[in-house]
């Protein structure tokens, strides 16, 4: 059964394309939670983050400090690229052990990855289709502002800094255009999944 990579940008619904994949059948694996665990204290990702950044990523509790680690990277494409050559390498690793018991466990059920940095760390090649999830500016403007503390200014800053839906395109597979309801959205991801899955999910 297929492996699909599931990726998009900011505002996307990429998250919501994902749930209702899982609640349809499949195992979604989330790439960002694994993120969250391969430098949990203790872990060589861990180390290795603090090594990198020093003490002051780590929080009085002795976890990694997201959002000290964010105010360092997020302000220097340099310290960000160090980061990311750490971390997606582990994100990988741990993703793939995941897929491969997901396939000794249950062979027939679509694997899902969803992951949002998919096609700048490679990923891509751990999956059988890249499935890419899009929506106009103004939709994902909208919904951005409506669930997060953000301006539109701010929402348009981070869409700026992420690869654009055409060079997401270039490798997709399968786009998803969602700018309508859940309710429409549903009702395609169901079509798509008896397109690609049939029965035998």
């Amino acid at each position: 059964m297929l492996t699909v990579g599931l990726t998009g940008g900011i505002g996307s619904g990429k998250s919501t394309v994902a749930e209702i994949l899982g609640s349809l059948g499949a195992l979604v694996i989330d790439a960002d939670r694994v993120g969250h665990e391969v430098y949990l204290p203790g872990t060589p990702g861990w180390q290795q983050v603090v090594d990198a950044f020093g003490p002051g990523v780590v929080a009085t509790d002795g976890t990694v400090d997201r959002k000290a680690l964010g105010a360092i990277v997020f302000a220097d494409a340099g310290a960000l690229a160090r980061l990311n050559a750490i971390v997606h390498p582990l994100i990988r690793e741990a993703v793939q052990m995941r897929v491969e018991k997901a396939r000794a466990e249950a062979p027939s059920r679509p694997v899902i990855i969803e992951a949002a940095v998919l096609i700048e760390a490679r990923w891509y090649e751990l999956v059988d289709e890249v499935w890419v999830v899009v929506a106009s500016p103004e939709t994902v403007i909208r919904r951005v502002t409506a669930s997060r503390p953000l301006d539109a200014a701010a929402v348009q800053a981070r869409i700026a800094a992420q690869l654009s839906d055409a060079e997401r395109r270039q490798v997709a597979d399968v786009v998803i255009v969602n700018d309508g309801s859940r309710d429409d959205l549903r009702r395609r991801l169901e079509g798509l999944w008896a397109e690609k899955f049939g029965a035998a999910a």
